[in-house]
């Protein structure tokens, strides 16, 4: 789970969304875009087109409204990873990644960017993008299970590291990224 979640899906058409979501909606991608410090709690209030209370009834902090949306970022990610019931779904993982590293609005990883924004392991924040990591290095090494594949774990934390230097070199080049290699290099480790 990763990085290109910067648009919420659409909320049903007999429903228009909630203040939380609108609030949701206009932080994610100023966030993803610009980073947590430059975007300030008014900003974030004049795009989503809410009330000052009404922010702060939904979110009584602006880290609590960084993790609400780191939150909302990982669940964006799970739903766009590929089923685990094929062949291959350590390697189907990997390749919807490596897809999501391409596109030209990805930004690099959410978490990765995150984390190194609030770089004190106990703020909120960081704690928040950690988590996420963790449970990302868990699917891998489930899914390396699910595949079959000899030592699992390390198998896991390799691929792991393989796509946290693909996302640290999108948020550094861009659209420029050297990625040509990364799905050779996955394919070696996956083995």
């Amino acid at each position: 789970m990763s990085s290109d979640v910067q648009n919420a899906p659409e909320a049903p058409a007999d429903r228009p969304p909630s203040a939380r979501e609108r609030i949701l909606d206009a932080a994610g991608p100023l966030f993803y875009r610009e980073g947590f410090r430059a975007v300030g709690v008014d900003r974030v209030i004049a795009e989503a087109g809410v009330a000052k209370a009404t922010f702060y009834n939904h979110f009584p902090s602006k880290d609590d409204l960084i993790v609400a949306w780191i939150e909302r970022a990982e669940g964006f990610s799970a739903a766009a990873l590929p089923p685990d019931d094929g062949p291959a779904p350590l390697t189907a993982y990997v390749a919807v990644m490596l897809d999501v590293a391409r596109a030209e609005r990805c930004l690099g990883c959410t978490f990765q960017n995150t984390a190194a924004e609030f770089s004190a392991r106990d703020h909120p924040a960081h704690a928040a993008a950690l988590a996420v990591k963790r449970r990302v290095i868990a699917e891998l090494e489930r899914r390396a299970v699910l595949q079959a594949l000899p030592e699992p774990q390390a198998v896991a934390q390799r691929l792991f590291l393989l796509l946290e230097g693909v996302w640290a070199a999108v948020r550094m080049f861009g659209p420029d990224a050297p990625l040509d290699t990364a799905r050779d290099a996955a394919r070696r480790l996956i083995g």
